[in-house]
């Protein structure tokens, strides 16, 4: 595995598993096989509802925890300092952990600044070993790393060969900001996996394309995370160390940006009303 240094020092995973959509009660063996594969970096959030679970497979974990990277994240309902606060201890009681390493505010909606000043504090006290942010343009992300105490370390946003982010990341690491990928199969939208472009270099190097994508990203510098709950997948996923895309590989990659979310802009009332309609029980 390999890890990325973020801007407190603090180590993280290139490559880790995202938990969305992956029922409480089997979260823990999905977590439990993939640290078994080799997996360190696992990604909940209080809006996936299976904080509890993820917690579960932390503490039967055969590798101590100290070994593990461990990401929740704040929903806007949750927004403000006090609320936010209280939010993220109930979410360490729900998985049993002492601390978390890595908390973000999970959308740029609501009171984001009140959430990220609770994420100062607890960061300050010892619960959280880094904060960040997710699904930040950089209009606002200029705003948080230009009027609070600590920068984000992590800012997680959408990320896949048909929204490739080019100016985002160059942003990020001019600020030292690590950016973090979700969804980099795009769900499978616009017929990904069997795009000839992709395949054409998963062929080239006796490949999935899911692991030309992942390595494409992980490439940049990016850390990358997926979701899935069929081991064989899991497992295929890790093996991306051992094969390097050249320039003409990318360049091909390069062609497919469309420069727009396969899902929806943050920066839009229709991106704001359909993520406000989500359940969402705290």
């Amino acid at each position: 595995m390999e890890y990325v240094s973020l801007n407190n020092q603090v180590k993280m995973p290139i490559l880790g598993l995202g938990v969305f959509q992956i029922p409480d009660e089997a979260c823990e063996s999905v977590v439990l096989e993939a640290i078994d594969k080799g997996y360190r970096l696992f990604d909940t959030a209080q809006m996936y509802g299976n904080e509890a679970g993820l917690g579960r497979a932390v503490n039967k974990a055969s590798v101590p925890r100290e070994e593990l990277f461990i990401t929740t994240k704040v929903w806007f309902s949750n927004a403000g300092e006090q609320r936010a606060k209280l939010s993220v201890e109930k979410s360490l009681q729900k998985m049993g952990l002492d601390y978390l390493d890595l908390v973000l505010v999970h959308q740029p909606f609501n009171d984001y600044y009140g959430t990220y000043r609770a994420l100062e504090t607890l960061h300050k006290e010892g619960k959280i070993r880094a904060i960040g942010v997710s699904n930040f343009y950089p209009d606002r992300l200029a705003d948080l790393i230009a009027f609070n105490e600590i920068a984000p370390t992590v800012n997680q946003i959408e990320l896949n060969p048909f929204f490739q982010r080019q100016h985002d990341q160059e942003f990020m690491q001019a600020h030292q900001v690590q950016p973090q990928a979700w969804s980099p199969f795009a769900q499978d939208k616009n017929g990904i996996f069997k795009h000839p472009i992709l395949q054409e270099i998963a062929h080239k190097y006796h490949k999935s394309v899911a692991q030309v994508i992942l390595r494409w990203i992980t490439q940049r510098g990016i850390s990358v995370l997926f979701k899935s709950a069929k081991m064989e997948r899991i497992a295929q996923n890790a093996q991306i160390f051992d094969f390097h895309l050249d320039q003409e590989d990318l360049a091909k990659i390069a062609t497919m940006d469309t420069a727009q979310s396969v899902f929806f802009d943050h920066r839009t009332p229709k991106g704001l009303e359909y993520l406000r309609k989500i359940p969402f029980n705290s």
